[in-house]
C-alpha cells in the first residue's frame, strides 16, 4: 500500500495530474538525445512549494516504464521523502560518510522498480557532505544501479546544498508555487542555478487549479 495521498501517480495513475507527470517525465527524456539525463536534482526557491511531492512522483512515472529507479533525500535539514513512501529513517545518505565501505542502504518502496535512500541522521554540515569528493563518489555508484537517481534538496535560495549539488548532476528542475512564489525569488534561484552552471532543464508549476472538463474527460475514460 502507498503510504500518502501526495503520490497521485500511484493512487490515481489516469488522473490529470498524473498525465501532467508523464508529461514532464518524457519532456526530461527528450531534453538532451546527445547526453541522456541520467541524474536529476529538484529543488525549489522556498519551503512548502511542492518540490518533494514533485520529485516522488516523477519518480513513481520513470519506474511505470520499467526502469530502475533511486530516489535520494538530499535535503539534509527537513527531509521528507521516508514519509512520502512509508517507510524508516534510521540509516540512509548520512550513514555513507559515517561508516567507510559499507552497501548504500537502500529501502524498497511500495513501487515496483522504486528504491529510495532516506536522508539518515541530520548532519551539522549538510553542503559540506554535498560537495565532498566522497559525495562524486556516492553518486557514481548510485548510476551503477539503477537508470535514474532523482535528488532531492532544500530551497535554493535558502541554503547554499542545492547550488553545490547541481554541479554533479545532469540536470536540474526549479519548482515554484502559483500565488505564492515570488517572481524575485524565482529570478534570485535561476540566478544562483546559473552561477554554478546548472544545467536548467525547466520549471515545475505547482498548485495549479485543473479545469473541471479535464476530470470530465478522465473520469469518463476510467469507465
Amino acid at each position: 500500500m502507498v503510504a500518502s495521498q501526495s503520490l497521485v501517480t500511484a493512487t490515481h495513475p489516469r488522473s490529470p495530474v498524473s498525465e501532467a507527470f508523464r508529461t514532464l517525465r518524457t519532456n526530461i527524456q527528450f531534453s538532451s538525445l546527445e547526453r541522456p539525463i541520467r541524474t536529476l536534482l529538484v529543488t525549489s526557491t522556498s519551503a512548502e512549494e511542492g518540490k518533494s511531492t514533485t520529485l516522488a512522483n516523477l519518480a513513481v512515472t520513470f519506474a511505470e516504464g520499467g526502469t530502475r529507479v533511486i530516489v535520494v533525500d538530499a535535503d539534509l535539514r527537513r527531509p521528507a521523502l521516508h514519509t512520502l513512501f512509508g517507510v524508516p529513517n534510521n540509516a540512509g545518505l548520512t550513514s555513507l560518510f559515517i561508516q567507510e565501505n559499507q552497501p548504500i542502504p537502500l529501502v524498497d518502496t511500495a513501487i515496483p522498480n522504486l528504491r529510495l535512500l532516506p536522508s539518515g541522521a541530520l548532519p551539522p554540515n549538510p553542503s559540506e557532505l554535498l560537495g565532498s569528493p566522497k559525495m562524486d563518489a556516492i553518486v557514481e555508484e548510485l548510476k551503477a544501479q539503477a537508470e535514474y537517481v532523482l535528488f532531492d534538496c532544500p530551497p535554493i535560495v535558502a541554503v547554499t546544498d542545492a547550488a553545490v549539488l547541481a554541479r554533479k548532476v545532469d540536470g536540474v528542475l526549479l519548482v515554484v508555487s502559483a500565488g505564492r512564489t515570488k517572481r524575485d525569488h524565482a529570478a534570485n534561484a535561476k540566478s544562483l542555478l546559473e552561477k554554478v552552471n546548472a544545467n536548467i532543464l525547466g520549471v515545475v508549476l505547482t498548485n495549479v487549479k485543473v479545469e473541471a472538463s479535464l476530470y470530465r474527460y478522465y473520469s469518463q475514460q476510467d469507465k
